[in-house]
């Protein structure tokens, strides 16, 4: 972490957590995910699209060294303990936030999984199928789960055109949606 390299946390590296966690969750909420891709707009759902930001973000930094590798475990410790002040404001009780935290700790892994396999071996359709059994499983149908898969891999294909240090100093940017729209 970045406690290990600058022997505590300073307001600079607060800075560049924020900065990067904040354009993770404003990618998440680009409003076509739900005004016209119909991920439902609730708590499970945003979580849903936050963790595949989420996702798309440690994938552009998996095998980074160094600083990368400590900004994508910081960028995690994050996510999780939004994710738990997400629950308490929500009312869950003191007792029951460990308990929703493992769950949905293995939801974010079990997806980060098959994500990330859908993306290393450039399986759209697979990508497409992962987001409707996640995203949607309420419905037997979901035609925009393509759209989202588009945007994934476009995504993946901006945010590797980004330099690591650029990163690393809190500049990060997403594609907008609607240019995945087809």
């Amino acid at each position: 972490m970045f406690q290990r390299l600058f022997g505590r946390e300073t307001k600079a590296n607060r800075t560049v957590t924020e900065a990067l966690y904040e354009r993770i969750v404003a990618a998440a909420r680009q409003p076509v995910f739900y005004s016209q891709w119909f991920v439902p707009d609730t708590p499970l759902g945003r979580f849903e699209m936050v963790s595949l930001m989420m996702l798309l973000f440690q994938h552009r930094l998996r095998g980074e060294d160094g600083v990368a590798r400590d900004v994508a475990q910081v960028l995690i410790d994050e996510f999780f303990t939004d994710v738990e002040h997400s629950l308490r404001e929500l009312g869950i009780s003191d007792p029951g936030v460990p308990k929703r935290m493992k769950k949905l700790a293995r939801m974010f892994y079990g997806r980060t999984a098959a994500y990330t396999e859908a993306l290393d071996a450039d399986e759209r359709d697979a990508m497409t199928r992962a987001l409707m059994r996640n995203v949607r499983p309420d419905t037997a149908t979901w035609p925009e789960a393509d759209a989202l898969a588009a945007y994934a891999f476009d995504a993946q294909k901006a945010l590797a055109a980004q330099p690591t240090d650029a990163i690393c100093a809190g500049q990060l940017n997403f594609p907008e949606a609607i240019e995945s729209l087809r």
